[in-house]
């Protein structure tokens, strides 16, 4: 009988401590979790307080100046005369070529990768170039851009030169999103377009690409977004941001907002006139990526709806 009640009373504290154990544990887990939580809740309001800093100084800073003749009036010395009207007018024709050729190259490469190409060593090194080109720094394809369109075929601090060299920074962007947005089309709507007898090409026209189109704008959003906002590109081949007459075709010379808000932050150092200038021109230029992402919004959730 001792025996028996000595077993017992070991198996009750052995049973008492792997509970005590499952208890520490279970702290220690909801513990990790609760930290984790406001860890990532602490990042998350740091960023939002961070950005709304931000907002608010240039809104503070900046809405002052914008006005009809800010939007209106060329490049001048005089900070009070100053406008906008050859940048906003020089972004827009950069976006004119920006987007065409994005579009073209990025979707057809995308197609060709995902409907065409044989999956061999071909396939896997155009795959694996085109993924480190998004990590490649922007000024690179500035040099890039100034070796190539800027001296080689002699377009000059141009339009074209600017537009071709933006394109080749986002290039990649539109690539993937479009690879993946044609590979999330299921299998048999292209099995039951090629059981009706259309040919591979129209399958794609008529079928594949309508059903991710909205996945492909996505991505050509993004792309326009970075490509509107890039600098350092522009500062490689060597565009200016001095008065020069507002451009009327691709040849021209140009400049761009962001280009503008760089040279006026760096005089805001003799003229602290510029210093408010550049943030009423941040304020334009995020007006005019709002516009434009709004407008693609809605064509992508058109498509979304559509198929």
């Amino acid at each position: 009988m001792k025996e028996f009640a000595l077993k017992s009373e070991e198996k009750f504290h052995s049973h008492y401590l792997n509970i005590e154990k499952v208890n520490k544990r279970m702290t220690t887990r909801l513990f990790i979790n609760n930290f984790v939580k406001y860890l990532f809740l602490a990042s998350t309001m740091f960023g939002l307080i961070v950005l709304a800093f931000l907002i608010y100084t240039i809104l503070r800073d900046g809405l002052g100046w914008i006005n009809m003749d800010f939007l209106t009036n060329r490049l001048s010395t005089l900070p009070e005369r100053a406008g906008i009207a050859g940048a906003v007018v020089g972004t827009l024709w950069l976006m004119f070529v920006v987007g065409p050729v994005t579009m073209v190259l990025g979707i057809g490469t995308a197609i060709y990768l995902e409907e065409y190409a044989k999956r061999g060593r071909f396939h896997s090194f155009i795959q694996t170039n085109i993924t480190n080109l998004a990590g490649v720094p922007s000024i690179v394809f500035g040099l890039l851009g100034l070796t190539i369109f800027v001296r080689m075929f002699g377009f000059g601090p141009s339009i074209i030169a600017g537009g071709l060299t933006m394109s080749l920074l986002v290039l990649p962007i539109v690539v993937v999103a479009s690879q993946e947005a044609i590979r999330s089309v299921p299998q048999f709507l292209r099995e039951a377009s090629y059981g009706m007898g259309a040919t591979k090409w129209q399958t794609i026209r008529n079928i594949v690409l309508p059903a991710s189109m909205a996945g492909i704008l996505t991505g050509v959003i993004l792309a326009l977004s970075r490509a509107i906002g890039e600098t350092a590109p522009l500062v490689a081949i060597g565009i200016p941001a001095l008065i020069i007459p507002i451009p009327s075709s691709i040849t021209d010379n140009f400049t761009v907002l962001p280009m503008q808000i760089y040279y006026w932050t760096i005089d805001s150092v003799l003229v602290d006139e510029y210093a408010s200038m550049a943030a009423a021109t941040i304020i334009v230029l995020l007006i005019v990526l709002f516009l434009m992402n709004s407008v693609a919004i809605i064509i992508r959730n058109k498509f979304k709806k559509r198929y």
